[in-house]
């Protein structure tokens, strides 16, 4: 019996650069596991491209000419629960991040990101993991004060291995690579994962960093 290919995953691309835009859609396209459904400069654009090529995986840049990207990707998983987000910066800011987690994004990415580096961010939304990398987190921690926290902290209490997972996460490792390095399995380590989330009443890895880091529980210089 022939077996069926895969689906590729489909990837909406949306930046004020439309050129930006484009180069990133071409390059989603020359995978055999993604293509693009479209590319918008706007939020109207985005609206359209939205409603009719029914992304998988939304790729947004925050700040567009006609509103906030973060926002109207809120809207969006209102219209599909299931729909993956990445949000592009320009700068690491604690407010977008903290945004970004309470919709549910997979992840947050500088404006320079390398190609390879969006593709495998796309990659991991398509598959529910995070994707943060090292130098927007590492400027999130220097702006987070856990001495005057933005939320009122719970009681949180992680095991030693739970600790070390989250020490990971919020170096924007996924749960693969955490397993190899702390040579455990992927199944145990995703169940660490679970732990976490439940703990810090999170729904996403991303919104249990953001939580770990007001909370005081990830600090500079960890690891």
């Amino acid at each position: 019996m022939a077996e069926f290919a895969r689906e590729r995953l489909r990837v909406l691309v949306v930046d004020d650069h439309r050129a930006v835009a484009e180069a990133i859609g071409m390059a989603i396209d020359l995978r055999s596991d993604m293509r693009c459904v479209g590319v918008a400069s706007t939020l109207a654009e985005a609206r359209a491209v939205f409603l009719t090529g029914a992304p998988d995986v939304l790729l947004t840049d925050v700040r567009l000419p006609d509103g906030d990207g973060v926002e109207a990707a809120r809207r969006f998983t209102e219209l599909n629960p299931d729909l993956r987000i990445l949000v592009l910066t320009a700068y690491a800011d604690v407010d977008v991040m903290a945004r970004a987690a309470a919709i549910g994004a997979c992840g947050i990415l500088p404006k320079e990101s390398s190609i390879s580096s969006v593709l495998t961010a796309v990659r991991r939304a398509g598959e529910g993991e995070m994707t943060v990398e090292g130098s927007v987190l590492s400027a999130l921690l220097n702006r987070v004060h856990p001495d005057h926290p933005a939320m009122s902290p719970p009681t949180v209490t992680l095991t030693d291995r739970e600790s070390e997972v989250l020490r990971w996460l919020s170096q924007g490792l996924d749960p693969q690579t955490i397993a190899r390095r702390l040579g455990i399995s992927v199944h145990t380590c995703r169940g660490h994962v679970k732990s976490i989330l439940a703990k810090l009443q999170a729904h996403s890895q991303l919104e249990a960093v953001v939580k770990a880091m007001r909370l005081g529980l990830v600090r500079e210089g960890h690891g």
